[in-house]
């Protein structure tokens, strides 16, 4: 069985598949055609990746009127930088912090 995060990392593989989120992190609410537009690929090809990214729950779609909007869901993203970097980031920041202080009891003691 795949598992959601599989499929997002799938989902994100894919160098389309980043250029419509990229298209949908700078306008929400695009329409098939509109995501059509600046992309070497046919109207099949690009609604393939769309339901990768739907069924990574990368994008969600709204219904309006007879247009489907498409929408950018960050969640799923966070969840990975959350799980993959943002614990490796926390070491980090601690790090910095513990140097900040010792350089301060250097300097008063």
């Amino acid at each position: 069985m795949v598992t959601h995060e599989e499929k997002v990392f799938k989902a994100l593989a894919d160098k389309s598949r980043r250029q419509l989120l990229d298209r949908l992190h700078k306008k929400n609410g695009l329409t098939l055609r509109q995501l059509c537009e600046k992309h070497d690929m046919s109207r099949q090809a690009v609604t393939k990746h769309l339901v990768l990214l739907e069924a990574a729950n990368l994008v969600v779609t709204v219904k309006r009127g007879r247009e489907k909007l498409h929408y950018l869901n960050a969640v799923p993203i966070n969840e990975i930088y959350m799980r993959w970097i943002g614990k490796f980031e926390r070491g980090q920041v601690q790090a910095l912090f513990n140097l900040k202080q010792a350089l301060k009891e250097n300097d008063h003691g």
